[in-house]
């Protein structure tokens, strides 16, 4: 197999391969599933909370609504229920929505299709539920200007003189919400309670485009099993029950999570259940200390609700970063993004970073790239008496392979020896791929002029055309295949790969066309250089 070919193969494998992993993402089982992981069994009914059916919809279940209190906040503009004082609605203040105008909503109980609520409870005689109606003092809360925290305090009906609040507490530039239990045992026995934390949500929203799934699931994180994501089809076989001593409970979509982190130092108990066909509950349970009568004992924990931006992820709870998710290449794409990252607090612009990142490791790679280019020019040279052999010796393949053999001893010449070259930077330009498309910090980052989201399609394909041309160029500074099929493969494959990029993120995109120029620049260099040098051995053999 010859250099063209052995390129031409690494082109079409990681593109299959990038295809396949999407595919993968939304259809294939996850390697760690709930049915295969020994440690899971089935939940017994008494060790989790009496989990909601799901379908506002439906007969079957209805979501019930009490007085809705609203919160606002710099970041957040929030609707919580006195049933339970759940957190029912929350919008991003500072994320647009997908489509259109208008900012982004991550949690709804509208269900619509979409349903993703955040509820907790207490199990224990006489405690609060997220079934419980609960008081509040007033309906409108709003984070004064000046002001470092927002407190909002739900006040469960006492029971046999067993007294619990539920406070949340939002503070300024955090997307970490403080919620805890205040619970005051004045009745004449003592009481053992335990406290929940889940997420409801429906198996249909966020799933990302037919091109470009995404996934959207529960996860879970704990020192001994690290960072797992558990399917919704995973949830409908099989419950999750999953004893730890750390770790937290969540719900992972493209861009954004959902995360209950319990208080340190308590054992957990993670677990989903099937409400419906349409939704899932992912949570945890925790047995707490007996209180006694007389005394209180206050329960903290705390709940991420906001974009998967690492600097925030990495300060609320060990092991949330991993949502970010960029599988066996998170090795090499974390550095990556962190240089990205370095870049564009230089530059101010995504755009301009992506750039300057691509010729770094256009740079980085610029030997082992020289190499295989010099093999491609090498062989350009020799077309002419390749394409000159094939026609005398015809259909007689064994000569044809003996002769070819020997001009390449002759000539000094290795085709294979642009193959391990390109082998080594496919892994760097696999996870480069994935910190782009991961990365929330390009959702609506504008590059320039008609380019004002890195994370959507170029809206004019002008980026996906420009990267037609340059492979189309690039096929003409290859060396013309002798095999008439394979120069059809090598021409039709600049306009296959437009097609794919056409729904590619626009970052994406970018990248693949500087990476394009620069090599289109090294590739045309070395080839000038190589024929100067077939010049000059002619000249020299004449004399």
């Amino acid at each position: 197999m010859d250099t063209r070919r052995i390129i031409l193969f690494v082109i079409f494998s990681f593109s299959i391969m990038m295809l396949w992993d999407a595919w993968q993402r939304k259809y294939a089982p996850d390697a760690v599933t709930v049915a295969q992981t020994g440690t899971h069994t089935a939940t017994p009914t008494a060790d989790k909370p009496s989990a909601l059916p799901a379908d506002t919809n439906s007969d079957q279940f209805k979501l019930e609504r009490g007085q809705r209190v609203s919160v606002e906040t710099d970041l957040f503009k929030a609707e919580m229920d006195t049933n339970g004082a759940d957190l029912r609605q929350l919008t991003l203040r500072q994320h647009r929505a997908n489509e259109g105008e208008g900012q982004y909503e991550l949690l709804s109980d509208a269900a619509n299709p979409m349903l993703y609520v955040a509820q907790s409870g207490l199990k224990g005689e006489n405690l609060p539920t997220h079934r419980a109606v609960f008081t509040t003092a007033q309906t409108e809360y709003r984070m004064e200007d000046g002001a470092d925290n927002l407190e909002v305090r739900f006040t469960a009906p006492t029971e046999n003189g067993v007294a619990v609040e539920k406070v949340y507490t939002f503070h300024r530039n955090n997307y970490a919400i403080d919620v805890r239990y205040e619970i005051k045992n004045d009745s004449a026995v003592t009481i053992t309670p335990s406290v929940y934390y889940q997420i409801i949500h429906d198996n249909q929203s966020n799933q990302g485009s037919a091109m470009m799934p995404t996934f959207t699931g529960g996860a879970y994180y704990n020192e001994a099993d690290k960072f797992n994501k558990v399917k919704f089809d995973d949830m409908a076989k099989q419950d999750l029950a999953l004893k730890s001593k750390d770790g937290w409970v969540g719900l992972v979509q493209h861009y954004f999570v959902g995360a209950w982190i319990p208080q340190d130092g308590i054992e957990r108990k993670f677990y989903t259940t099937k409400l419906t066909d349409a939704y899932y509950s992912i949570g945890t349970i925790s047995s707490l200390a007996a209180i006694e009568t007389g005394k209180t004992l206050t329960v903290p924990a705390r709940l991420y609700l906001g974009p998967q931006t690492q600097k925030d992820l990495e300060a609320t709870a060990p092991g949330l970063e991993y949502v970010v998710d960029y599988g066996i290449l998170t090795i090499i794409a974390k550095p990556l993004f962190w240089l990205l990252s370095q870049l564009y607090e230089w530059v101010k612009n995504w755009g301009v970073a992506i750039i300057l990142l691509t010729v770094i490791i256009k740079a980085a790679f610029f030997k082992l790239s020289a190499t295989s280019y010099k093999s491609m020019a090498q062989m350009r040279e020799l077309a002419p008496r390749l394409q000159a052999m094939k026609e005398k010796f015809g259909d007689d393949k064994q000569k044809m392979q003996q002769a070819m053999l020997e001009m390449y001893r002759t000539e000094k010449i290795n085709p294979m020896g642009g193959c391990l070259p390109i082998l080594v930077q496919i892994p760097v330009f696999i996870a480069l791929y994935w910190v782009l498309l991961g990365s929330v910090e390009l959702r609506h980052a504008p590059f320039f002029g008609w380019i004002t989201d890195l994370s959507a399609i170029d809206p004019w394909y002008i980026l996906p055309l420009l990267m037609g041309a340059t492979m189309i160029i690039q096929t003409y500074l290859n060396p013309a295949p002798t095999d008439p099929i394979q120069a059809k493969v090598m021409k039709i494959m600049p306009v296959v790969f437009s097609i794919f990029f056409f729904f590619f993120p626009a970052g994406l995109v970018l990248y693949w066309l500087v990476n394009n120029i620069l090599s289109i620049w090294q590739q045309w260099f070395i080839n000038k250089s190589i024929h100067a040098e077939a010049l000059a051995k002619k000249g020299h053999v004449k004399k």
